[in-house]
């Protein structure tokens, strides 16, 4: 990985409910044009999504410039990005302990590569 990309790691959950969960799962088989190319566009350069039974767990890798905000639906957002945001949130529901049913960022606690380097 090339020293510029960043790496991110984000949890959420989904709502507890089969038919729920099987959505998610076939929305995020094929992800609208517009999401694709509004995540591109943002600086996200990959991206994966993990999930285990309600448990989503997300890493992205960045650009350097790259900023949550841009990640926001705004006005200037494409329609169909807003109506994918609004529908993933209709599957989501918080964290325990989060205020808001938004991806949370977790905190890096282990570092194989960078704990080698520095040994």
């Amino acid at each position: 990985m090339s020293a510029s990309i960043t790496r991110h790691c984000l949890m959420l959950d989904l709502r507890d409910a089969p038919a729920v969960i099987a959505q998610y799962d076939a929305y995020h088989e094929a992800v609208w044009p517009e999401v694709l190319d509004a995540l591109k566009a943002s600086g996200i350069v990959d991206m994966t999504i993990w999930r285990r039974d309600t448990r989503l767990v997300m890493l992205i890798e960045t650009e350097p410039d790259f900023g949550f905000g841009k990640l926001v639906a705004g006005p200037d957002a494409h329609p169909r990005v807003t109506e994918w945001n609004a529908l993933m949130g209709s599957f989501q529901k918080p964290l325990p302990n989060a205020t808001t049913g938004e991806w949370q960022p977790m905190k890096l606690a282990f570092n194989m590569n960078a704990q080698m380097r520095d040994a």
